[in-house]
């Protein structure tokens, strides 16, 4: 079903079904309290591009691995070990020499608040002179990865080619080589002003999203983020129009895909924040010039809306992976992403069965 609008290299040929490329942070969590109040966290690993694969490993059973930059440290080993429990592959990440204080690299820190109710989620991160936002063009071997081991599907996004001139050319090395071996590219365009301020605001963040946007098969993100880094201008866009209705959205695709006519996949999540706890959930994919949406979850409970996209993300990605076709792809999607917002931490702690029992609408009983 699928062959018609993705080319997606088969399991045999590949050593990887999904790499992720992008900077994996620690998370410090005050669980529902407060970070200016806190005096103890429980810590996670995440990062929007890594979240996706170690789903694909840990949730879809898929083979993952993750391309990224750690320092030679106590706190890049800690990141380590938490990449290990996930099962996400490590062979290829650069670990470079820590010189005692920080000022050439480190981890970068990411202080999250869930929120509750009326108080929205919060997040204060500390990720400057980090290891991975110092990666440049040439520390990798993009042809080893996919041309000799072979990649099924490769993941990055918008705010690891914002975090310096240096990996926006790198997330382009990378999406031109994968683009030459056949691999599908996927690319949320997550688009956050404040990362974009030393690269030129919204110019700069346009002129290198259309750059890399040129090398997508899947582009992820809604109509502020296509607007803010890909620079459209789409007559008659409403902006009264409610998170949750996609009308917007539609008009958005329609441009996109004449100036991109290499977008075979574009999607996005549908959210209504009603409180911090109860949202209304659902999503929305184009492909293959048709619209196919999720059902909607109407006051969804939140325990942590961290993650949630690349819950969408990576189900999606399981769906067209596994040749079931665009309207399962956003099912499972949207399914992924609403468990993965009712654990702690970035990640996804659920597996795919349970994904699948609350796409055919079972309750919340008690499994015995």
């Amino acid at each position: 079903m699928t062959d018609n609008i993705l080319k997606i290299k088969s399991a045999a040929e590949t050593r990887w079904d999904c790499v992720a490329f992008g900077e994996v942070m620690l998370r410090f969590d005050p669980g529902f309290g407060r970070v200016r109040n806190s005096r103890s966290f429980q810590v996670w690993e995440g990062g929007g591009e890594y979240n996706v694969a170690r789903a694909m490993k840990k949730c879809w059973g898929k083979r993952a691995a993750v391309v990224t930059a750690l320092p030679k440290n106590d706190l890049g080993w800690l990141v380590e070990d938490l990449i290990s429990q996930g099962g996400v592959d490590m062979s290829h990440v650069i670990w470079r020499d820590f010189d005692g204080l920080g000022r050439n690299t480190r981890v970068g820190l990411n202080f999250t608040e869930k929120g509750f109710g009326i108080r929205a989620a919060l997040g204060c991160s500390d990720r400057g002179h980090s290891a991975a936002s110092q990666i440049k063009p040439g520390e990798f071997n993009w042809e080893k990865l996919f041309g000799e081991e072979g990649v099924r599907w490769f993941h990055t996004g918008g705010i690891f080619a914002a975090l310096d001139s240096g990996t926006s050319e790198a997330v382009i090395e990378a999406v031109e080589a994968a683009r030459k071996h056949g691999t599908v590219v996927s690319y949320d365009l997550n688009y956050r002003a404040s990362l974009w301020k030393s690269q030129g605001g919204k110019a700069g963040a346009q002129k290198v999203n259309r750059n890399i946007a040129k090398y997508v098969d899947v582009m992820i993100g809604n109509e502020e983020d296509f607007t803010a880094c890909l620079g459209f201008e789409v007559e008659g866009l409403d902006e009264h129009i409610s998170a949750i209705d996609p009308a917007n959205f539609k008009k958005m695709i329609a441009t996109a895909v004449r100036q991109f006519p290499n977008f075979k996949v574009a999607a996005t999540t549908l959210r209504n924040a009603r409180t911090a706890s109860f949202n209304d959930w659902s999503a929305i994919l184009y492909a293959g010039g048709e619209f196919y949406q999720s059902m909607m979850r109407e006051n969804l409970e939140i325990y942590d809306r961290v993650g949630g996209g690349d819950g969408f993300a990576s189900g999606l990605a399981y769906g067209f992976l596994e040749g079931k076709g665009p309207q399962a792809a956003v099912e499972y999607g949207a399914a992924h992403g609403a468990l993965a917002m009712t654990t702690p931490g970035d990640t996804s702690m659920v597996r795919v069965d349970e994904v699948e029992a609350v796409m055919k609408g079972k309750g919340a009983r008690v499994i015995r």
